[in-house]
């Protein structure tokens, strides 16, 4: 790609983060579940399970979100930090999808433990300041597995680099987490690593416009993909490319269209 079409692609992309990086983008996508919590570590444990969600129709998702906040007495921290036994069957018979009850109740366990040590779920994946998002990926599912009672049916829910996913989930949850500006879309709540460190979420959507502008070329959805993907937006901003997953997103499922 020559200077002028990077140029020319670095604008068009430009505007249409502004179009879409905006807080109307909130109420019709799970980023909204976060954003209905004032407390820090409501917004991210909610944020995680919005995320590890976030696959099929974004109504459904935020439904199934909001279920569970109900479940929770709209408490997340309260409840997982001081929850007994008898709370527990509140959450008996959650489904969404191929996650159940057991994936539900170890996230519970994991979150229980992880906060009796830590005040942010920040250190689960980040516990040394300026990881890059490879590493902090591996080391949260490396440590999110670590207990003797993980049950091996939630591994399918929690991907890393090491399996060669894409980790798409994740990674729009990091995107939240870490990125923040003046649209307050996301949150910003977390500093140990960089958004420059983040990686563009690679969805459906994203991977259809980004190859037909022509920012990824790799033929498998797979982590490098994502790699390639974002190394071809740090061309355009090297200290914000994720925030082109606004308009890649945006473009394909709100336009249908590409640029000519």
């Amino acid at each position: 790609m020559g200077n002028t079409q990077v140029l020319k692609l670095k604008d068009f992309l430009d505007k249409k983060v502004e179009q879409y990086n905006t807080r109307d983008f909130i109420p019709n996508d799970p980023i909204s579940i976060p954003h209905s919590f004032g407390l820090k570590q409501d917004k991210e444990i909610m944020g995680f399970f919005a995320a590890i969600f976030a696959w099929g129709q974004r109504k459904t998702i935020i439904n199934k979100c909001k279920e569970l906040g109900d479940r929770m007495d709209n408490a997340p921290y309260d409840f997982i930090t001081g929850h007994s036994d008898t709370d527990l069957k509140k959450l008996l018979g959650f489904k969404h999808r191929t996650f159940n009850d057991t994936d539900l109740l170890y996230c519970i366990e994991f979150m229980k433990r992880h906060y009796s040590n830590h005040k942010s779920l920040e250190e689960a994946f980040f516990p040394r300041v300026n990881m890059d998002v490879e590493s902090g990926l591996n080391h949260f599912r490396s440590y999110f597995f670590s207990y003797p009672d993980a049950p091996p049916r939630t591994r399918k829910h929690i991907p890393s680099p090491v399996q060669k996913s894409a980790c798409k989930r994740l990674n729009m949850y990091l995107r939240w987490m870490v990125r923040k500006d003046d649209k307050e879309v996301d949150f910003g709540l977390w500093p140990k690593t960089k958004p420059s460190r983040l990686i563009c979420p690679l969805d459906l959507h994203v991977e259809r416009t980004a190859r037909k502008v022509g920012l990824l070329y790799r033929d498998k959805p797979d982590w490098l993909a994502a790699i390639e993907l974002t190394n071809n937006l740090r061309i355009l901003d090297p200290k914000d490319p994720a925030k082109y997953d606004f308009a890649l997103f945006g473009i394909s499922i709100e336009e249908k269209c590409i640029m000519e």
